[in-house]
């Protein structure tokens, strides 16, 4: 059985790690610190080191260093914040076969580990022979939740107009909004769906390894890269690749992206022969892209290469019809995964969901979701389980204010002529339910 060790301080994610890593039939063990895993170490062989680079008493960097000293064909990976790129690089320098930026879930990581004793198990075996691309194992099609309310209606029907094409696909919308699931499911819906999915998250990139990562590299290339390494154009060849927040890459890698899009080929860093790779780029940001265009921060070609169709997904406050639909998605997942039975929500609960902005969109949702099963005792998620900026939340006045208003004739005119004459939508714009809106029509003799 292949022996991982994992070295981390914080208690709760190490042991999850353990636990997620065990029921894939892997032996784990766990240390707290670098001088309890260093003695570990010195007791037993292991395939595979997951060490975080921040300890409580030494870095991981003096781990990897131990480990390479005792025998050079154990894997380590080394687990990094963003302000610690460069301990990463300097990991990747002294030997780790890769580094994963925190936090991450557990799932994100298999790729890597298997990978990683893909290469213990060839330098074991005496192989010498260059590594050959990971097999992809097609993802399972993630679960699109469609929601009833106009935008998710245009939404979904942007997807499926899309998705049989091989257009570049520009997701734009706020933080949160589930832009990485829009791509999934255009990909899902695609003539590419049983290829690889590969999402890469462009802000989480270092600069100096940006290169390596998007176009791989070869053995010896540079200091530290003691193996070939598959890049994510080559990953994803014959699939989707899925970049996001697209507008965080450097002007220099805009430049490389652009040819790779233009000539659809790659080369390696350090490697002469170009390869050749078929894949469908699908971008995402929060940021307003054509400005950055029009202040020069990025390239207006490389814009229209990627913005061949363009999707805006809606804020969550903006689908508020949608908003129970996905509470109860998100309920379903957390249940599995924290192994619970919860039912639904109180009318409290639900009141308080409405009355709430939600700033952070879905992935606040479901977050807050996921935090009110584990502490819910009941069959329903009361009241008082609720963040207190969602329980004392007060119903906001709508763009077109309560019926208080003493012009709410106006506001009835402003509503039919934004829903375009349809009672239904003006209603829902007013907060009110049809049967109020024709009796107010009928009050102040609006005729459409």
């Amino acid at each position: 059985m292949t022996k991982i060790l994992i070295v981390e301080d914080d208690v709760a994610f190490g042991t999850m790690l353990k636990t997620f890593l065990q029921k894939r039939n892997y032996e784990v063990r766990l240390a707290f610190t670098a001088s309890e895993a260093l003695k570990i170490i010195n007791d037993k062989d292991f395939d595979l080191i997951l060490t975080d680079v921040r300890l409580p008493d030494k870095d991981g960097l003096d781990i990897l260093k131990e480990v390479k000293a005792k025998n050079t064909k154990t894997q380590v990976i080394v687990m990094t914040s963003y302000a610690e790129i460069s301990m990463a690089v300097q990991a990747m320098k002294d030997g780790a076969f890769d580094y994963v930026s925190k936090p991450f879930r557990p799932e994100s990581i298999l790729q890597t580990i298997e990978n990683a004793l893909k290469h213990h198990q060839a330098s074991t075996a005496e192989i010498v022979k260059p590594v050959k691309k990971a097999q992809k194992t097609p993802l399972q099609k993630d679960s699109f939740v469609k929601g009833v309310s106009d935008a998710s209606r245009k939404l979904n029907d942007y997807i499926e107009l899309v998705a049989p094409t091989n257009m570049s696909v520009l997701i734009m919308g706020e933080s949160g909004t589930g832009k990485e699931q829009v791509a999934k499911s255009i990909h899902f819906q695609s003539k590419r769906k049983d290829a690889a999915f590969i999402a890469v998250d462009c802000g989480a990139i270092p600069r100096e390894l940006a290169s390596s990562e998007f176009f791989g590299h070869i053995k010896g290339s540079f200091t530290g890269a003691i193996n070939d390494k598959t890049g994510h154009f080559e990953a994803a060849s014959g699939g989707t690749l899925f970049l996001d927040e697209i507008g965080n890459l450097t002007y220099e890698l805009q430049v490389q992206l652009l040819r790779a899009l233009q000539e659809r080929r790659i080369k390696p860093v350090g490697s002469n022969n170009e390869i050749e790779v078929d894949i469908r780029v699908i971008t995402a940001t929060n940021e307003d892209l054509a400005q950055s265009v029009r202040e020069g921060e990025f390239r207006e070609d490389l814009y229209h290469r990627l913005n061949e169709f363009s999707i805006k997904v809606p804020a969550l406050k903006d689908r508020k019809e949608d908003l129970m639909i996905f509470a109860d998605y998100f309920l379903d997942e957390a249940n599995a995964e924290l192994e619970k039975n919860v039912i639904g929500f109180t009318e409290e609960a639900i009141e308080a969901f409405k009355n709430y902005n939600w700033p952070g969109n879905l992935r606040e949702l479901k977050n807050m979701v996921k935090r009110a099963v584990l502490l819910t005792q009941d069959d329903l998620i009361p009241l008082k389980v609720l963040p207190h900026e969602i329980s004392t939340a007060q119903k906001s006045e709508t763009e077109y204010g309560l019926f208080k208003n003493k012009n709410e004739e106006q506001l009835i005119i402003e509503a039919l002529e934004k829903s375009g004459g349809n009672k239904s939508k003006a209603a829902r714009l007013l907060s009110i339910d049809r049967k109020t809106l024709y009796n107010k029509l009928k009050q102040y003799g609006i005729k459409l």
